[in-house]
């Protein structure tokens, strides 16, 4: 057994111990906490949660009133009654109180939804919103349509300025799209056993070069239009259904504004933010008065407001909204709600692949048990309002008799919006050579009476849904950050809008990557500036056969890869799997969702596939469950049979997919937590946002 070692050979060694007992540093030595006496409640009691105190002083102050009031009612008694006999009373009078009835639930709640083309509005307790344009009128020099030289849609002209035939007013690129898309048709159509004349584009073309309109005098027209008569002297503006009704030539001339384009804030026309949330607050304020019929301001410090917002939002508008509700409108109470959340509140499901196809925007997002599924929420900038343009060029292409049509004039666009509305069916069974009518009515001219055949373009218009590249994409990202700026982290200045890996597996497929300077790469079709182009369709796949196929055969994935963080490569979507991209050693890219250089314009069906993909993570039970559950909601969603063609395109069971006539949310008990009241918001500000909202702001 070795001893131990004296000092002397320690330090012949090496290995004496030579400090001075000094501390190793000179900062304080904070000791460790006792933990037998550690001890603190910090924001683990109620009472010191924000809402949960006003709530108690709420029912405090409830409690005191009527108290007050049992005290008011026995000191006006009469003298010589007994106090049993005032208690009695008082009993009584407070038992009548209790049986008088109670008002409707929710009929003190206003919910509000703001879309690119029309608004929402009404109160929690009614079956059916009000729908207003979401348009105003101010006094200008020139109308919209005296503004722009070119009509809409845009025609291509000879070098000798001549008009071209209409077969060429589109250029050779769209034309060969639409004959690919009417040759694929008819295919379909012979493969499922469907008669068709092999001439019929001849005749369409041939019956509509013939026709001349029909004059119709004004008294004696019985459906004629009354337009908007400008009073003495005429407004500053005018608001909704009155604004498209004023005439193109109106003394004063008047121009339209709309504050929402594409789901965004409209940059584009206008010339400054406080115009445009101007204009935006005139037209809320408007449809408050008029259509909810509570014209005094007084009154609305009694209601409480939902506003309805997209699943994926800009952080800046919803700060400004929020602002302009509590100040501007002074409602009692103000709680945001997420589009597809709302949408499944009002068809009372609580679990659904939600479709939200507008006039401008289309959203998909999946909701489980109440909550929006984040990766899962795609924004697709198309809808009803580029079928309308996609069916009018058709029309052109096919000698529509009415060759002047120019969607910049309200007349026009009116008469587009009216003729999509009831023709364009995405049955095949209803395509055949049809002949059909319309009235053009114009504010002091005489109605004409114009009859005309159409054939396919009934169908390959709304197809644009599945073939985007049919839509005109090329001004949809004019001015985009133009007036309004990108939403930052205070702390780290990052881009803090919500994010979403489906719609950054979209972007991706549709972006080019960036070089670490920041542009992107150098090639032809992948220039910043341009919008990208939609890749083609691939082949339609069948889910619900991947599921099954994966219960016998475990070793493969159906869901999509989740979102790159890191550079990617667009990949084509396969035929059993929507785009999936692949990790590369190129250059990081920038965010997808943060790219305002590139246009989310994808096939319908393939953005569906992606969103169920993220939402289900491989759960075979999500999977099915989603697919099982598509609701297509908005106005878009109103074409006939798109319910039907959907299914036969993701190649469902019939019956899979439902579809409502309106998303409108009855939305009224919303959870307590979620109000954001005023003395709460004067304290506290838009911070509020991030502990009021029912997902993660």
């Amino acid at each position: 057994m070795v001893g131990k070692k004296s000092g002397k050979a320690l330090r012949d060694e090496g290995l004496e111990r030579t400090d001075n007992n000094m501390d190793l540093s000179s900062w304080p030595q904070i000791p460790a906490i006792n933990q037998k006496n550690y001890y603190t409640d910090y924001l683990k009691r109620d009472d010191q949660n924000l809402a949960f105190r006003l709530a108690n002083e709420e029912a405090r102050t409830k409690m005191t009133k009527t108290a007050k009031d049992r005290d008011r009612a026995l000191a006006m008694a009469k003298p010589e009654a007994t106090e049993a006999e005032v208690e009695a009373d008082g009993d009584a009078n407070m038992e009548d109180a209790d049986e008088t009835p109670e008002e409707t639930v929710g009929s003190k709640v206003i919910v509000i939804h703001v879309g690119s083309q029309n608004l929402r509005i009404g109160l929690s307790s009614d079956a059916l919103p009000k729908t207003v344009p979401m348009v105003i009128a101010r006094k200008s020099k020139t109308s919209e349509s005296e503004d722009h030289d070119e009509p809409r849609p845009k025609r291509m002209k000879r070098e000798d300025g001549t008009e071209e035939e209409p077969e060429n007013q589109f250029g050779p690129e769209w034309s060969a799209d639409f004959n690919r898309m009417s040759s694929e048709l008819k295919v379909r159509m012979r493969q499922n056993k469907r008669r068709m004349l092999p001439n019929s584009k001849d005749m369409v073309v041939n019956y509509n070069r013939r026709q001349r309109p029909e004059i119709i005098s004004e008294h004696n027209d019985p459906s004629r239009v009354e337009w908007t008569e400008l009073s003495n002297p005429p407004p500053e503006y005018i608001v909704g259904q009155d604004a498209l009704r004023i005439p193109d030539s109106s003394k004063p001339r008047y121009k339209l504004y709309w504050p929402i384009r594409n789901g965004w804030c409209n940059e584009t026309d206008y010339q400054s933010k406080t115009m445009l949330y101007l204009d935006l607050s005139l037209i809320l304020e408007d449809a408050i008065k008029n259509q909810l019929g509570l014209t005094s301001k007084k009154d609305w410090l009694q209601y409480s407001c939902v506003f309805v917002i997209p699943d994926l939002y800009d952080k800046t508008y919803i700060t400004q909204v929020l602002e302009m509700l509590m100040r501007e409108f002074s409602f009692a109470r103000v709680c945001f709600i997420q589009e597809s959340l709302a949408a499944t509140f009002g068809a009372g499901f609580t679990s659904a692949c939600v479709v939200d196809i507008g006039a401008q925007k289309t959203s998909i997002c999946c909701v489980e048990e109440g909550m929006c599924v984040e990766n899962s929420r795609v924004n697709l900038k198309m809808g009803g309002q580029d079928v309308t343009q996609a069916f009018v060029k058709m029309m052109l292409h096919d000698h529509f008799p009415y060759s002047d049509i120019n969607l910049w004039r309200r007349y026009d666009f009116l008469l587009a919006e009216e003729l999509k509305k009831n023709l364009c069916t995405m049955t095949e069974a209803n395509v055949s050579p049809q002949v059909f009518d319309f009235h053009l009515r114009v504010s002091g001219e005489d109605t004409q009476k114009h009859t005309f055949r159409a054939f396919d373009e009934v169908h390959l218009a709304p197809m644009g849904f599945f073939e985007p590249t049919i839509f005109d994409n090329d001004h949809k990202l004019d001015g985009r950050r133009r007036l309004i700026e990108r939403s930052v982290d205070i702390y780290d200045g990052q881009a803090n809008d919500p994010t979403s890996g489906a719609q950054s597996e979209i972007m991706t497929a549709l972006a080019p990557a960036l070089t670490p300077n920041g542009t992107a790469n150098a090639e032809p079709q992948a220039a910043p500036s341009d919008v990208q182009a939609t890749p083609s369709r691939p082949a339609t796949s069948n889910p619900l056969g991947r599921v099954q196929e994966q219960e016998a055969t475990p070793h493969s994935s159906v869901a999509g890869s989740p979102a790159p963080e890191v550079a990617a490569t667009p990949q084509t979507a396969g035929a059993n799997t929507p785009a999936v991209s692949a990790p590369t050693t190129q250059p990081a890219r920038q965010a997808m969702e943060h790219r305002d250089d590139i246009l989310p314009v994808y096939a319908l069906d393939n953005a569906i596939l992606t969103s169920i993909a993220h939402a289900a993570r491989s759960d075979e039970k999500k999977m099915r469950d989603f697919i099982g559950g598509i609701m297509i909601v908005g106005g878009g969603s109103l074409t006939s049979g798109l319910n039907l063609f959907l299914e036969e395109r993701l190649q469902l069971p019939p019956s899979r997919i439902r579809q409502r006539n309106h998303d409108w949310s009855a939305t009224q008990r919303p959870e307590t937590h979620s109000w954001i009241g005023k003395l709460e918001y004067d304290r506290l500000g838009h911070r509020l946002m991030a502990y009021k909202c029912m997902w993660a702001y």
